[in-house]
């Protein structure tokens, strides 16, 4: 027979890569987790582990279980959903993983929506850029991530989560009033090919797609400061120390002082946003409620002209 504590093991270090990793997030030592993995490769009778020195990774029959052991996750993560479902009221506390617009412009109004129709759901929210969300929801830190499409966002994990699309937004170029292309009603990006611009970090998914939009346009930019607060690339244009993309939202609360805002021309870049849960979690009656307040706070900005539209489900 073989221990679904052990698959458990198995799935961690699928999702996570290496022993180390899945050995943190299991709260057992390195040395626990390769001997659980040794006497799972016992108990099924197959190699799952190929070892080059100190690397490991899954072979094909180890890739079979894995994947297994996520739908084994997921049916465990469903009977909890199903349990709460016939428990009356709504109570508990649900952890949400945000980047920091999404905080700002969806999350917070969310939560206000669910003070007044669900005071018993305690929301805790946790600011997490890039694929951090996503890992936070898998590992259990988090309950339901807002996270951004990036070039990480699809690996290892992918079949245990499960995500849905929420909103997709344009990006709108930020100038200095007197930029040439301050006076017209839309720029194109590639007469700002000899500028010098202001991008996020890299790893952060905005910096990802001002890049791939400029390399569209036929040029690389120049990129001569980097922040991740989009208040600050703000005013560092209208200090005259480049141009930048930004998301529409992102403006949604504040109108920068000395920036003049202009659509781009053509194809705008988008952001595109999704939720993501662990699968089989989908059912579970304060997730269905957060994900519903989360879709009505995104409605509220289309409405509000912040987005242009919401994508469905």
């Amino acid at each position: 027979m073989i221990d679904p504590r052990r698959l458990r093991i198995l799935k961690a270090l699928a999702d996570h890569g290496t022993v180390t990793a899945a050995a943190k997030i299991l709260y057992m030592s390195p040395s626990a987790v390769s001997q659980q993995l040794a006497t799972l490769e016992a108990e099924t009778g197959h190699e799952l582990l190929e070892r080059r020195g100190r690397m490991v990774r899954l072979t094909a029959t180890g890739e079979v279980l894995a994947r297994h052991a996520a739908g084994i996750a997921a049916q465990l993560e469903q009977a909890e959903a199903d349990l709460a479902a016939v428990t009356e009221g709504l109570a508990g506390t649900v952890t949400v993983a945000a980047f920091s617009t999404a905080i700002t412009e969806v999350v917070a109004p969310a939560m206000a929506v669910l003070g007044s129709r669900a005071p018993k759901v305690r929301v805790r929210v946790k600011d997490a850029e890039g694929p951090a969300g996503q890992r936070l929801v898998l590992d259990g830190d988090a309950d339901i991530a807002v996270a951004v499409e990036h070039r990480d966002t699809l690996g290892r994990s992918g079949g245990s989560l499960l995500r849905r699309p929420l909103y997709d937004e344009p990006f709108d170029a930020l100038l200095p009033p007197g930029h040439p292309l301050a006076e017209g009603t839309a720029a194109e990006l590639k007469a700002l090919a000899n500028d010098s611009w202001i991008t996020p970090w890299p790893g952060n998914p905005v910096h990802d797609v001002v890049l791939r939009a400029c390399e569209d346009a036929g040029f690389q930019p120049e990129v001569l400061c980097l922040s991740d607060d989009f208040r600050a690339v703000c005013a560092l244009v209208a200090a005259d120390a480049g141009v930048a993309l930004v998301p529409r939202s992102a403006l949604h609360t504040f109108r920068p002082a000395g920036v003049v805002v202009r659509p781009v021309a053509g194809r705008a870049p988008v952001r595109r946003v999704f939720t993501a849960m662990r699968r089989g979690s989908e059912r579970h009656p304060l997730l269905s409620l957060i994900f519903e307040a989360l879709r009505e706070s995104t409605g509220q900005l289309t409405v509000l002209g912040a987005l242009p539209r919401v994508r469905p489900e």
